[in-house]
C-alpha cells in the first residue's frame, strides 16, 4: 500500500509539473513582415561622384541594399537572414525565418538571435561566435548571412 501511495504521489507531481511547464513556455512572438525582393536579390544604388574626381569613392565593403540569404536547416527548424546594407556597411539584420517550434527551441532563438545580430553588425561579417546552447541556430545564421553578404560584395 505504501508503494502505491508513493507511486501515485510521483505521478501527480509529474503531471502538475508538465501542466505548469507547458503553460509557462507559452509566449508570443510578434514578427513584422518585411518585403523581400525575390526577382533581383541585388539592389541598385546610386553613387554620386564629386566634380572632377572621375571615380566614385567607396563608402564600405558592401553595395547598399537588402540581401536575402538562403533558408538553411538549423536541425530544430529553418533559418533565413536578410542583411541590410547602408553606406557600404551592414547596419541591420532581419531574421524572417527562425526555429520557433515552441518551448525551449523558441526560447533559445529569442536569446541567441539578438546576440548573433549584434555581433555580425559589429564585425561586419558572418564570422560570429556560436551562442552556447544554440549551436545549430548559430551555424544556420552564419551560413545564411554569409550567402547574403556574398551577394552584397
Amino acid at each position: 500500500m505504501k508503494k502505491i501511495l508513493i507511486s501515485a504521489g510521483v505521478v501527480v507531481v509529474i503531471a502538475l509539473y508538465a501542466i505548469f511547464a507547458s503553460r509557462s513556455n507559452q509566449s508570443t512572438i510578434t514578427i513584422t513582415p518585411t518585403p523581400i525582393a525575390t526577382s533581383n536579390p541585388i539592389a541598385t544604388s546610386t553613387t554620386s561622384t564629386p566634380s572632377g574626381s572621375g571615380t566614385p569613392q567607396p563608402t564600405g565593403q558592401y553595395k547598399d541594399g537588402s540581401y536575402t540569404g538562403p533558408i538553411t536547416n538549423a536541425i530544430y527548424g529553418k533559418i533565413q537572414v536578410v542583411a541590410i546594407i547602408q553606406n557600404g556597411q551592414l547596419t541591420n539584420i532581419q531574421v524572417p525565418v527562425y526555429p520557433a517550434d515552441g518551448g525551449h527551441t523558441m526560447q533559445l532563438s529569442q536569446q541567441a538571435l539578438p546576440v548573433l545580430e549584434q555581433e555580425a553588425i559589429r564585425s561586419q561579417s558572418a564570422s560570429v561566435n556560436i551562442v552556447s546552447g544554440a549551436t545549430q541556430t548559430s551555424q544556420g545564421f552564419q551560413q545564411s548571412l554569409a550567402a547574403a553578404l556574398a551577394l552584397a560584395k
